[in-house]
């Protein structure tokens, strides 16, 4: 049997120059049935034309495969992506190609999870601020700060969708004591308040919340949703966490509300921009934390989320549907088999 070929958008460990070791987690699944192909990418066109005779590719990192890379991916039947989001990827387009995108919607978001509670509870006990006046021997006055800062029991966390990674901040945000609301229009409301959440409408999320944690996927209907607009139907000293994609809040709305007070604080793990303009304001407020897009990692994920790609893609290059396809749609027109038990599709992780 001729082997396919699978393209890797970029070289992993430059230092290693054996494939199999390389790449040895995505070939677990792999190895019997497709090579790995390194490709790589300076621009559109180099990949493309590195890319256009393989049957999959593997990407979670670097160049956005657009419409232009894909009309060019002449045998290509999957991309495989080792991570939750898929911005990086022009989903419609390869919907149009009959190319399914895979994804990793439950392989790391107990970190996420993990990690949004961190920013949550750093941003209400104020820590980058109180650590600013230790330092400066400022010492009477974080006392006085924190006098005037509401304890968590009793306070209203809104989830702004309600996917695998909101669904377990919930489960770590009530044992503190907060009331959990969440708005999601495309989960039912009956599965929203199975988890002992409260299913509530978007303007009522913001009016009612005293901290927003946002779970939203970047998209047309997304994007820039969390604006001056937002900000103003919120209550005042909201605390906003971000650990989805940065595009969803609009920057110069987000710093004009730290600026006039609307918003407490804001604990930041993705921006509109990544990495960030050296001179961005929310990099040196002290009522901000930035980290950098580091929520998913541990020493778990990253070899999770590569045998996963690698498991995905190798479904589908063996005619059967994968276990996450992000454009289910796509499937019934392909002549991919439906294999039993087949779990519930699920889509981009929110």
């Amino acid at each position: 049997m001729t082997k396919k070929k699978v393209a890797m958008q970029l070289p992993r460990r430059a230092d290693v120059a054996n494939l199999e070791e390389k790449y040895s987690l995505e070939l677990e699944a792999l190895a019997p049935i497709a090579d790995i192909v390194e490709v790589e990418s300076p621009t559109a066109e180099a990949f493309a034309e590195g890319a256009s005779d393989c049957d999959g590719v593997i990407t979670s990192w670097g160049l956005r495969i657009d419409e232009a890379i894909i009309s060019k991916l002449e045998k290509c039947k999957v991309i495989g992506l080792a991570s939750v989001g898929v911005d990086m990827v022009d989903v419609e387009a390869c919907t149009e190609a009959g190319i399914v995108v895979t994804n990793c919607p439950d392989t790391f978001i107990e970190e996420v999870a993990d990690h949004a509670m961190m920013l949550l509870l750093s941003m209400i006990r104020r820590t980058k601020e109180q650590n600013i006046m230790a330092a400066e021997n400022e010492w009477s006055k974080g006392r006085p700060q924190l006098n005037h800062t509401s304890r968590l029991m009793g306070q209203t966390l809104g989830l702004l969708s309600f996917g695998n990674v909101a669904r377990c901040v919930a489960a770590r945000a009530k044992p503190f004591g907060l009331r959990v609301i969440a708005y999601d229009p495309y989960v039912s409301e009956l599965e929203v308040a199975s988890h002992g959440v409260e299913p509530v409408s978007k303007d009522e999320l913001l009016a009612r919340s005293d901290y927003i944690s946002v779970h939203s996927p970047d998209n047309a209907e997304t994007r820039h949703s969390l604006n001056a607009d937002a900000f103003a139907g919120m209550k005042d000293g909201v605390i906003i966490v971000n650990t989805a994609r940065g595009p969803i809040i609009k920057e110069v709305d987000l710093i004009a509300a730290l600026n006039s007070g609307k918003v407490q604080g804001a604990g930041l793990d993705v921006l509109e921009q990544e990495p960030p303009d050296p001179q961005n304001p929310l990099l040196f407020m002290p009522n901000v934390v930035v980290t950098p897009h580091v929520a998913s990692a541990s020493t778990r994920m990253r070899p999770m989320a590569r045998r996963r790609a690698g498991r995905e893609v190798s479904l589908v290059l063996q005619g059967k549907w994968p276990m996450s396809a992000v454009n289910p749609t796509v499937l019934p027109k392909t002549p991919l088999e439906r294999w039993q038990p087949y779990p519930m599709m699920r889509g981009p992780n929110r």
